[in-house]
């Protein structure tokens, strides 16, 4: 009798629960093909993972919320061996394993009706005090969507908010680098294992992440290719973490507005960057405003509304003074997925020619910037 009390009391309070020392277990349970909220009923009925891999045969024909087909694969996963080292194994690669009932795990997505059973993560999870927003937006973005991306993401970081998103092309991994930019924390949600960066030429910007206090989560286990699936269900997790949503530029019918609806019906604040009716990549942005969204007027308006301060432009602090000071990120800052010529550049960063082709060639050496056509500089990563 006493132990059925002690039982329900960890069903009914999983955030006060403390982590199995038998993690491995948990890790082999995390790793299983089958939704996570199965995997979490699972072990809600077992009590433990390893109570699961040690079933019987016999009872995992009675459990009556599994499908035959998640049967067969515990009964397939029960015969993997090496537990210990496959868990040891993804510690040494620097990846930490958080289940749904360790302490650390954030509460706001432990909050969300279809919570990932576990997260694997390289760096750190979000601050559990800081204000999150999430920037997402289409991938073939136009040069307004990344500008404002970029200003957005930069001015909410510089005053302290932590940016969300999935390091994907386009307007993902333009948010997320304006917020290194203005020296803030920025967190991507990956579709992959959280040891496999895609796309692949955002190495930089994956390796920047965690250079600057940041971190790369996922649920999907070390190893896991990017497969198109992957990436609808790591929607709900973007949007779980964060407090807002901040949708940038998006078809009618996209991804992004995916997002969007989770964050609805998981009790976020949606916004939406308003854009020209005349193109396709803000009609998804029109819509949602039309439908009730918040408007991104300017990121100084958002902050106020967030009763957050505002870092007024040219006030240093110790994390990003070096950041916004040097004319190498002056300049990395005004270039994007499009080609600007040296006579653009110069009218934007105010810079003298000299000291303007200076920041270009050192830009250029490091790998950051590439000249496609003579004069003409895009950002490399």
């Amino acid at each position: 009798m006493l132990r059925e009390k002690m039982d329900m009391k960890i069903r009914k309070e999983p955030a006060e629960e403390r982590v199995a020392p038998d993690m491995e277990y948990e890790f082999w349970l995390a790793g299983l093909r089958m939704p996570a909220r199965k995997k979490y009923l699972l072990r809600q009925h077992m009590k433990s993972g390893k109570a699961v891999y040690y079933i019987e045969e016999t009872e995992i024909s009675q459990i009556g919320f599994l499908t035959d087909r998640e049967k067969n694969t515990i009964r397939q996963a029960q015969k993997e061996r090496g537990l210990t080292e496959a868990y040891m194994s993804a510690r040494d690669k620097g990846i930490r394993f958080v289940p749904y009932f360790a302490p650390d795990y954030p509460e706001k997505l432990r909050e969300t009706a279809d919570f990932p059973f576990a997260v694997y993560v390289k760096g750190r999870l979000p601050d559990k005090k800081s204000k999150k927003a999430a920037v997402v937006g289409a991938r073939r973005c136009t040069p307004y969507g990344e500008k404002y991306a970029v200003e957005f993401a930069g001015k909410l970081a510089e005053s302290g908010v932590e940016i969300i998103s999935g390091l994907a092309r386009g307007i993902d991994g333009m948010g997320q680098r304006g917020a290194l930019m203005r020296g803030g924390r920025t967190f991507a949600v990956l579709g992959s294992g959280v040891d496999v960066c895609y796309p692949k030429e955002h190495i930089g910007l994956y390796t920047d992440i965690l250079e600057q206090d940041g971190g790369i989560i996922s649920e999907y286990p070390p190893g896991t290719p990017p497969v198109p699936q992957n990436f609808p269900p790591r929607n709900r997790i973007i949007s779980g973490l964060a407090d807002a949503v901040l949708v940038m530029e998006a078809r009618e019918r996209s991804g992004s507005l995916i997002t969007a609806d989770m964050a609805l019906e998981q009790g976020r604040d949606v916004y939406a960057l308003p854009g020209p009716v005349n193109s396709e990549l803000s009609r998804g942005c029109n819509r949602l405003i039309q439908q009730g969204a918040g408007i991104l007027i300017s990121p100084e308006a958002l902050l106020e509304e967030w009763n957050l301060p505002c870092t007024e432009p040219g006030q240093k602090n110790g994390k990003n003074e070096k950041v916004l000071e040097t004319p190498e990120n002056l300049v990395y800052s005004c270039l994007g997925l499009y080609p600007k010529n040296v006579d653009s550049l110069a009218q934007e960063t105010k810079l003298g020619v000299r000291e303007l082709m200076d920041a270009l060639i050192t830009l250029e050496l490091q790998g950051f910037i590439k000249e496609i056509s003579k004069n003409f500089y895009i950002k490399a990563k």
